[in-house]
């Protein structure tokens, strides 16, 4: 008995041994740079950190970490910043990968189209059968009339230069608008016959034959033909190319903007397991009865995947001159009358105001893309009944980009409680642009971040990608300096401070997205979904905070991407 004994005890000690091995292997024991917790309305740091099978379970001194972790796997910050994880308060996470195996049509600096020459090369360098055998279309994503040369868009002459054998369609900055060649608009069946439907414009010749310029929901119902894997291995590299690029930039969240169809490939690739970071969608106010009613409508993720509510879309583009004012573009679109002021999504407020109270009675969030003032007067009048009949208790109705907003729109936006979630990126890409097509004073008010903060509405900023590149840190620098391309201050008083950026990506977003219970902040119980910079946002010049690399990205405490 007494040897029984004895070989026990020692069985006992190495498990024990053996579990606290275990145990101490999943722990990291972040240390030595600045821990920014992004917790209040001020800068704290910490000087350790520790995360366990995915959530933080420590937030303070080295000592006390050191005491209480002993067993930890040490990651030596050395020097650089630790922050939560990056929330894009608005993006199409499902397109990044348009962006990223597509064409490179983005003017500098983004890429090289700065003139319609210049693009009609890119595309032809990309014309191979490799790449047209992803969608069997020529296609990328990125160019920008207010910025090439010409000010122009390109037709389908331009694009017939590239091919008149295949398809190929390009879509606008503002992914608001398609360019198609001669066989794409025979592809879609477009003709000089075709009428524009509700909410968009077919652009046309003399002859009234196509351009090969669509216009919203002219040219949106047919991306999907272009954009579409034509095959398993097209999909799986699309997948993987646009999670590649969110990590890379510091996403742990990321938002599915306006989902339709391909809520189906996001459900299949959560299914598989391959979804590395959360994705939240909104899914399009056409495709809610398909698709809200199932278990994807959740506050909780399920393989990091989850329907957030639904997205109202009431115009269209600032900078593509499409979004719906109440005064007239100072420089009107090509083939547009004086007196052009963009135009709506959904003419009929009645329509509008039944998809409010639609989703007010299911108790789904709302995002409400309105960039013009006219789009914001109607989402103000529209959603009132559905306040008034269904009450507005913790609802969290966004406004999404709200460019052209009025001061006293914003009022209106305090008092029923919404989030506005802004663009200050504009500042840079168009802010020139949009002093020139809606005036000085005006355009200074684009992305009115700090007079939203002091009427006391919650914010947050967005990238908007692909309408952008999803650089959060040039969007955080870019909202700090609002510097446009030629280097003009764009509302010097509606700057955000570095810290207020950085909430607006993480804890404000959080918030937006119903989930400040387990994100957003480096908190004790919160997941550990945390971003390594090379320099503190903080204590940079303002100049430099859009330079800033992301070098790792953890999520849940797995390191998902090392750059």
């Amino acid at each position: 008995m007494k040897f029984k004994f004895h070989v026990n005890i020692r069985i006992l000690v190495l498990i024990f041994f053996f579990q606290g091995s275990v145990h101490s292997q999943d722990q990291k024991l972040f240390f030595n740079g600045d821990i920014i917790t992004m917790q209040g309305d001020e800068p704290e740091y910490a000087e350790a950190l520790v995360q366990e099978n995915g959530k933080i379970v420590f937030v303070g001194t080295q000592a006390e970490a050191e005491e209480q972790f002993g067993q930890a796997t040490r990651v030596d910050l050395q020097g650089r910043t630790l922050l939560p994880g990056f929330i894009d308060g608005h993006a199409h996470f499902d397109s990044f990968a348009t962006q990223a195996i597509g064409a490179q049509i983005l003017p500098p600096p983004d890429a090289g189209a700065e003139d319609i020459p210049s693009l009609i090369n890119i595309l032809k360098d990309w014309n191979t059968p490799e790449n047209r055998a992803l969608t069997r279309w020529i296609f990328g994503l990125g160019f920008d009339d207010s910025v090439i040369k010409e000010n122009r868009f390109p037709t389908k002459h331009d694009l017939d230069q590239v091919s008149t054998e295949f398809p190929i369609m390009i879509i606008h900055i503002s992914g608001h608008f398609a360019v198609v060649n001669s066989k794409g608009l025979e592809l879609l069946g477009i003709d000089a016959s075709t009428e524009d439907p509700e909410g968009g414009i077919i652009r046309r010749e003399e002859n009234n034959e196509p351009n090969g310029v669509l216009e919203e929901l002219a040219g949106i119902p047919y991306y999907a033909k272009a954009l579409t894997p034509a095959s398993p291995e097209a999909a799986e590299r699309f997948f993987e190319a646009g999670q590649d690029m969110a990590l890379s930039y510091g996403y742990t969240t990321a938002q599915e903007g306006r989902t339709m169809q391909n809520h189906e490939g996001l459900v299949k690739n959560a299914v598989a397991g391959k979804l590395k970071l959360d994705v939240v969608s909104y899914i399009d106010y056409q495709y809610v009865d398909k698709y809200m009613d199932s278990k994807w409508n959740s506050k909780a993720y399920n393989n990091h995947y989850r329907i957030g509510g639904m997205k109202i879309t009431l115009d269209g583009s600032p900078q593509g001159r499409t979004a719906w004012r109440t005064q007239p573009y100072l420089i009107p679109p090509e083939g547009a009358e004086p007196g052009y002021k963009g135009y709506p999504a959904i003419p009929k407020d009645s329509m509008v105001t039944a998809l409010y109270k639609k989703a007010f009675q299911n108790n789904w969030q709302v995002l409400t893309h309105a960039n013009g003032d006219a789009a914001m007067d109607q989402m103000i009048r529209t959603i009132k009944p559905a306040v008034e009949e269904y009450g507005n208790n913790d609802r969290r109705s966004v406004l999404i980009h709200g460019q052209y907003v009025r001061e006293d729109q914003l009022d209106s936006f305090k008092d029923l409680d919404v989030i506005a979630s802004l663009f200050p990126l504009h500042t840079f890409y168009w802010g020139d642009w949009h002093k020139q097509i809606i005036g000085d004073s005006l355009g200074n008010f684009i992305s009115p971040t700090r007079t939203a903060l002091n009427k006391g509405i919650r914010i947050t900023i967005h990238t908007d990608a692909p309408v952008a590149l999803p650089n959060l840190m040039r969007m955080l620098g870019i909202s700090v300096d609002r510097k446009s391309r030629s280097g003009q201050v764009i509302g010097a008083d509606q700057k955000l401070t570095p810290y207020e950026a950085l909430k607006g990506i993480t804890d404000w977003s959080a918030y937006q997205h119903f989930e400040e219970d387990r994100k957003g902040t480096l908190t004790a119980g919160k997941f550990a979904d945390l971003v390594i910079l090379d320099k503190n946002p903080l204590k940079v010049p303002e100049a430099e905070i859009k330079n800033i690399v992301v070098l790792e990205t953890y999520k849940e405490g797995e390191l998902v991407f090392k750059k």
